[in-house]
């Protein structure tokens, strides 16, 4: 059995796609004290630790190393604070990197890193696990393209230990979007993976007021259409196709094309949109803004388990 220990698991997307792609992890760790819980509640066999990662002072040896370190600093929505401590997690990422010495690394980011004030963070990490002794290759991926029905573009940085020989080549899509292509699928619609849920779950969505800055962009999508990115925030979760649509009025603002009731989609709901099971356990005890974060902050399964097919067969 190939094995992985993973960094910044969250509630577990990253490792539930390592899973459906064959290999056993051996260790997680987070901060956050529901996303271990749910994590736990979905893959009971993975031991969690829930730690600052640099207190971990050792890792258990594995074959693969993955971690999708926070990204407030570079997010399209977050503050894009250039020197958001949050942003040189990467270090601890390559600590355990060069304890461990896996025969590959996989590493999920937001496309934000790669805009131009934040380039050099980008290259400082290529650089840095070059010197650990990996060739590594990075590549944006469109979610959408692998299966998953939303549009959710992130970045991978792929590593594969340079003694070993071989290159990593980045997963060819599985999927289309907008225009056929031959030979592969069509993308997942809103209407296919929760159309056969309840349209007015009480209590799994956020009932707040539609604010002047939630109404500043249009956050509606239909039934046939993929979603737009899922967030981690309750107040920013986009619109249920059940709601009336929105119409631009002006410069940043958006209204209502009719008084049809309206309503955001819940965390249930997010949750399969990002590709998690349609049976994916949620444990009690906490608010639902605790829920949409943990799954906002998730990697898409389908997606991550794609990258790590790709891996060669150096195992």
């Amino acid at each position: 059995m190939k094995t992985a220990v993973s960094l910044f698991s969250g509630c577990g997307g990253s490792d539930q796609g390592l899973h459906d792609a064959g290999f056993e992890i051996l260790f997680a760790n987070d901060v956050l004290k529901y996303a271990r819980d749910v994590y736990r509640a979905n893959l009971p066999e993975t031991e969690y630790s829930l730690d600052d990662v640099s207190t971990i002072k050792s890792f258990p040896k594995a074959d693969v190393l993955v971690g999708c370190y926070p990204c407030q600093g570079f997010s399209q929505g977050g503050k894009r604070v250039a020197d958001n401590k949050l942003n040189f997690l990467y270090r601890e990422f390559d600590r355990a990197l060069r304890q461990i010495k896996p025969k590959a690394f996989i590493v999920e980011n937001v496309s934000g890193m790669k805009r131009a004030d934040n380039v050099h963070l980008h290259q400082n990490q290529v650089i840095r696990f070059r010197l650990a002794g990996y060739r590594v290759k990075s590549q944006m991926l469109d979610a959408r393209q692998f299966g998953v029905a939303q549009h959710r573009q992130r970045l991978f940085i792929v590593g594969i230990r340079s003694d070993l020989g071989a290159e990593y080549e980045f997963p060819n899509p599985t999927h289309y979007y907008d225009k056929p292509v031959e030979g592969l699928k069509s993308c997942p619609t809103i209407k296919d993976k929760i159309g056969d849920m309840p349209l007015w779950p009480e209590g799994e969505y956020d009932t707040q007021d539609f604010h002047w800055y939630y109404l500043s962009r249009n956050r509606y999508r239909g039934w046939d259409d993929q979603a737009k990115t899922v967030v981690a925030n309750s107040r920013h979760a986009n619109l249920h196709p059940v709601s009336p649509p929105l119409e631009r009025i002006h410069t940043d603002k958006w209204v209502f094309s009719s008084d049809d009731p309206a309503r955001r989609l819940s965390y249930r709901e997010c949750s399969r949109l990002q590709g998690f099971s349609n049976d994916f356990v949620f444990p009690d005890g906490v608010g639902i803004q605790q829920k949409y974060k943990v799954v906002g902050n998730a990697v898409p399964p389908p997606l991550f388990e794609q990258v790590a097919k790709a891996l060669p067969d150096v195992f």
